[in-house]
């Protein structure tokens, strides 16, 4: 884990100023946001790479993990029986 980490804080930034502070692709104005819907939208890595040429596998790959981690980052909290049985209508 900590290589994946340390592969994010050498590809993915965020710069006060460049798009708001996003979290860019290090060296280009590209956003881990946009890299990620259209990698949900379209899996085919070769029209990406047509579309953004300076993107690289393992720009792709620390966009992934970066996203990872933030979903690993996240509090779970307890849902109410209530909560739980009205999710599931």
């Amino acid at each position: 884990m900590a290589n994946t980490n340390r592969n994010n804080q050498d590809r993915i930034v965020r710069i006060p100023g460049v798009l708001g502070g996003k979290p860019v692709i290090k060296g280009t104005r590209i956003p881990v946001d946009m890299i990620l819907e259209r990698l949900a939208s379209d899996l085919e890595l070769k029209t990406l790479f047509e579309d953004y040429p300076d993107l690289t596998e393992e720009d792709i790959k620390a966009c992934i993990a970066y996203a990872k981690e933030l979903v690993e980052d996240e509090e779970v909290f307890p849902a109410a029986d209530a909560d739980v049985k009205q999710a599931h209508l």
